[in-house]
C-alpha cells in the first residue's frame, strides 16, 4: 500500500541571482559586438580587395619584344635594273621604202658595219637636179670669169668705162657665191643619201629589229610607229641602278663593293661597283638612285634583268647608335615621326622618336633611336603616352601588377 509521502509537490528550482543574469548579458552583448566587428572590417576588406582589382585591372597589358643586334658592317639588299651600257635606238634619217636589212635580233655588230640600205627614189632625182643646177651655175661662172677678164683688159686700154668694168667683176662674184651654194646643196643631199645606209654606232648587239623589207620608211625620230628601225646596245658591260633609302646616303659612296643575282642564275652572284649616285633625293619615294658597273663579258647577264642586289655596307658610327631590328608592329606614326614605346623604370612608358632603316616586311631596321637593351613594347596602344603606367605581360599569358 503506497505511502503518502510519493504523492507530495516537488521543491521549485532556484531562481539565478541578479549577478549572473547582468554577467550573462555583458557575454551576450559582446559576442554581438564582435560579430558586428567582423562584418565591417569584412566588408571594408572586400571592398578594398574590389577596388585594387579594379584599379590594376585599368592598366594596360603590354608585351615586351628585344632589339636584335646588327653587326657592324651590314649587307644591304635590294632590288635593280640591268640596262646596256650604250643603247641606241636607229631611225632613218631620209624617207623611202626598206631595200634590204642584214642583221636580225641577237646578231653582235661593230662599229659602223651595214644594218640595211632605204631605198630613196625621190632623194636620188633631187640629187641628180641639183648636180645638174651646179653644172649650170658652173658655166655662167666660167663665162662670167672670161667677161670680167677680157673688160679689165680692155679698160687698160680706155676702150670700156670703169663702170661696166665694174658691173662684168660683179656678175662674176655672184655666179661664184651661187656656185658655192650649189655645191652646198649637192654636198648637203649626198650627206642625206649617205643615211640610206643604217650603220651600227658601236660595237654591240642587236637587240631588236622593227622593220622589214617593203616598209615605208619616215624620216626623223617618233615620225612615225614605224620610224624605229633596230636597237644596238653595248652588253660587253651593263649599268646596274638601284634606288637606295635616304637613311643610308652617307654610306653609299664610289667605290662600294656589290654583288647582284638574277632569277635564271640562283645562287650566282655577278660582282658590281658602284660608280656614281644622283646626289639628289627623289621627293616620291624618298630614295638615291646610284649606278653600278657589271663586267659582262661572257653575256651571261641580260639588259633590262631584274637583279637583287647586296651592298657590302660598312658600319657608321656617327648614325647616333647600333642599328637594331624589331617587328614591324612595334612602330608608332604620329605625324610625320615614327616613335617606339619602351619600358622604362617604374613600369613607366617612356617614348623614343626613332629612325627607319630598312622595312624588311614583317620586321624593320632601326638605324638610329633604340640600344639592344632597350625593353620595346611591342603592338603598343594608339592612346599610349608619355610616362603611362603599364602591365608587363609574362610569357605565360597572364600578367604582374606594376610595382
Amino acid at each position: 500500500m503506497p505511502t503518502d509521502h510519493a504523492h507530495a509537490p516537488l521543491p521549485p528550482p532556484p531562481r539565478p541571482s541578479a549577478r549572473s543574469l547582468r554577467l550573462a548579458a555583458l557575454i551576450a552583448g559582446g559576442v554581438a559586438l564582435i560579430l558586428v566587428v567582423v562584418g565591417v572590417i569584412g566588408r571594408i576588406t572586400a571592398s578594398h580587395r574590389t577596388q585594387t582589382w579594379t584599379s590594376t585591372q585599368a592598366i594596360p597589358v603590354v608585351s615586351l619584344v628585344a632589339p636584335e643586334a646588327e653587326s657592324a658592317n651590314q649587307d644591304l639588299v635590294l632590288p635593280g635594273t640591268l640596262s646596256a651600257f650604250y643603247n641606241a635606238p636607229i631611225f632613218a634619217r631620209v624617207p623611202g621604202y626598206l631595200k634590204v636589212w642584214y642583221h636580225d635580233i641577237g646578231a653582235h655588230v661593230t662599229k659602223g658595219e651595214l644594218l640595211a640600205v632605204i631605198d630613196t627614189p625621190d632623194l636620188d632625182q633631187q640629187l641628180i637636179q641639183a648636180k645638174a643646177d651646179l653644172n649650170t651655175i658652173e658655166a655662167k661662172q666660167n663665162l662670167a670669169a672670161i667677161t670680167a677678164r677680157r673688160w679689165s683688159s680692155l679698160l687698160k686700154q680706155d676702150a670700156v668705162s670703169a663702170q661696166e668694168t665694174d658691173e662684168k667683176t660683179g656678175d662674176l662674184a655672184a655666179t661664184t657665191a651661187e656656185v658655192n651654194a650649189g655645191k652646198a646643196h649637192v654636198g648637203q643631199l649626198e650627206a642625206l643619201k649617205a643615211f640610206s645606209r643604217i650603220v651600227a654606232p658601236f660595237d654591240g648587239v642587236v637587240t631588236a629589229r622593227k622593220t622589214d623589207i617593203g616598209y615605208l620608211i619616215n624620216a626623223g625620230a617618233g615620225a612615225s610607229p614605224t620610224s624605229e628601225l633596230f636597237d644596238v646596245a653595248e652588253v660587253d658591260k651593263l649599268r646596274l641602278y638601284v634606288s637606295v633609302p635616304q637613311v643610308y646616303g652617307a654610306r653609299i659612296k664610289p667605290g662600294v663593293k656589290a654583288s647582284l643575282t638574277v632569277p635564271e642564275y640562283p645562287g650566282r652572284p655577278f660582282p658590281a661597283t658602284l660608280v656614281t649616285t644622283a646626289n639628289a633625293v627623289s621627293d616620291r619615294s624618298g630614295t638615291i638612285l646610284v649606278e653600278l658597273i657589271v663586267d659582262n663579258r661572257d653575256g651571261a647577264l641580260k639588259a633590262g634583268d631584274y637583279a637583287q642586289v647586296t651592298f657590302d655596307m660598312p658600319g657608321d658610327a656617327a648614325a647616333g647608335g647600333a642599328a637594331v631590328r624589331l617587328p614591324s608592329s612595334v612602330l608608332i606614326f604620329r605625324g610625320k615621326s615614327a616613335e617606339v614605346a619602351v619600358l622604362g623604370p617604374n613600369d613607366r612608358v617612356v617614348m623614343k622618336p626613332v629612325t627607319v632603316g630598312r622595312d624588311l616586311g614583317d620586321s624593320i631596321e632601326i638605324s638610329a633611336g633604340l640600344s639592344p637593351t632597350d625593353r620595346v613594347i611591342n603592338n603598343p596602344p594608339d592612346s599610349i603616352t608619355q610616362g603611362e603606367l603599364v602591365r608587363v605581360a609574362p610569357a605565360n599569358g597572364g600578367a604582374h601588377a606594376p610595382g
